[in-house]
Formats: C-alpha cells, structure tokens, sequence
C-alpha cells in the first residue's frame, strides 16, 4: 500500500503588543491558542474575540504548509487587530509538524496519475 501520507505544522497564535497601551479587543497579553490539524484548541476559561479570530483564520491554513524560504509567508507572523484603534497584534508561530493521512482527511481518493 502507498504511503498517502503528508505533514502540517501546528501552530500557536498569541496576543502580542506594547504593554502600555489600552486593548480594545477584549485580549490579554499572552492570550493564545493553538491550531493543531484542523482543530482549534484554547486554553481553559480562555476566550478570543470572533472579530480577531476572523482577521487570522484567512492565514492560518497556509501557514500549516511548507512554504519557500522566500515567500512572504515564511517570513511575517504578526497580524493586526482589525479594530483601527487598537494597538494589539497576533503573532502566528510554527511548532512541530504533524502527520496526517489522506485517506483519513477526505473521502476523495488521491489522484494517481499526474494532473
């Protein structure tokens, strides 16, 4: 049998940003969780505002992925608050990769011939 499998980092995404200034995003230094597959895990008692969570979930995908040394995605990790007036930024870190198979991810078989 054909080995389908393939790796993904998971990731911690945490509240970053200067400690003298006002968070308006109801955040908290240090506030995180973590992306592990496709799974989204929070520590307990702990809450990220849906407005946050709406401006990093875009990325969050690509970052799991290997991507080049060059690519802009390797190299920037730090997203904005979306609200204006706040100062707070979520910084996107890469942990240990994880393995997935594909024949446990989807119901679609993978395509053999090259396309």
């Amino acid at each position: 049998m054909d080995d389908d499998s393939f790796e993904i980092f998971d990731l911690r995404v945490e509240v970053v940003g200067p400690a003298d200034q006002a968070i308006y995003c109801g955040a908290h230094l240090g506030d995180h969780f973590e992306v592990r597959g496709e799974m989204l895990h929070f520590p307990p008692g702990q809450g990220f505002s849906m407005y946050s969570l709406a401006a990093v979930l875009p990325l969050l995908a690509a970052k799991q992925r290997a991507t080049d040394p060059h690519d802009w995605m390797s190299t920037d990790s730090e997203i904005a608050c979306p609200d204006p007036h706040c100062p707070t930024r979520f910084r996107i870190t890469r942990l240990q990769k994880r393995r997935f198979s594909h024949s446990q991810t989807t119901a679609v078989p993978l395509n053999k011939e090259p396309s």
